[in-house]
């Protein structure tokens, strides 16, 4: 029987506990307190992109699936380089936003009903293979009008309690777009942006290079 929210993996239950588990504890090795523990900062660099989509599909209300604990949406200043500042993302955004997090309680309820867009920042790679059919197929099933995520494809620098990477699944830039593009073509050819990371290798040494991909059309828009 395929895995699904309702049947996730044994491997999924036990990556959800160990997160539940760092988000009460901190990291000692790492010197993080509990409270600082998944922020929610890899957010805020992909605001002004985020911000692109909104506007391109009017959205005016927002899911962020994998939220951590939300610090990203606290009233903080906003410098957005030639826009200007702002008190906080939503203000920036101009949208509300719910935020989702199975290993943080206070997001950890189901969201209900439909989204204008859904994002997604550094979520997937942390969960298993197994499950991440139905994790990607949430996102889609959440958004009415687009999908924004994004994916490191490479080893992370937190380890878990048990000692295992982070990232639990590292796979290939086309693994990623065949899975969104089977998602997005379930339901209804819902729009999606993915930003991607990979560590190169150049004469200068060893670095992260980015590159993206998209439902067709959307870069080109």
């Amino acid at each position: 029987m395929p895995h699904s929210r309702q049947n996730p993996s044994a491997r999924y239950q036990e990556l959800l506990a160990m997160y539940q588990q760092m988000h009460r504890e901190g990291d000692a090795s790492l010197g993080i307190a509990p409270a600082d523990m998944f922020p929610g900062q890899s957010l805020p660099p992909h605001a002004g992109t985020i911000k692109q989509l909104i506007m391109k599909y009017g959205a005016q209300t927002l899911l962020d699936y994998g939220a951590g604990k939300g610090r990203q949406y606290l009233p903080m200043e906003v410098n957005v380089p030639g826009v200007g500042k702002f008190g906080s993302i939503p203000e920036f955004w101009g949208t509300s936003v719910r935020c989702y997090d199975p290993a943080y309680p206070p997001h950890m309820q189901l969201p209900e009903g439909k989204f204008d867009g859904v994002v997604c920042t550094d979520v997937l790679e942390h969960c298993p293979e197994d499950d991440m059919a139905w994790i990607v197929d949430g996102l889609f099933a959440y958004a009415s009008r687009f999908v924004f995520a994004n994916v490191a494809c490479y080893p992370a620098k937190k380890k878990l309690p048990n000692g295992e990477n982070a990232h639990t699944t590292i796979r290939p830039v086309g693994w990623w777009q065949e899975l969104f593009a089977q998602a997005s073509a379930r339901h209804g050819s819902i729009p999606y942006l993915v930003l991607v990371e990979e560590l190169a290798t150049t004469p200068e040494g060893s670095g992260i290079k980015a590159s993206a991909f998209s439902s067709p059309g959307l870069l080109q828009a």
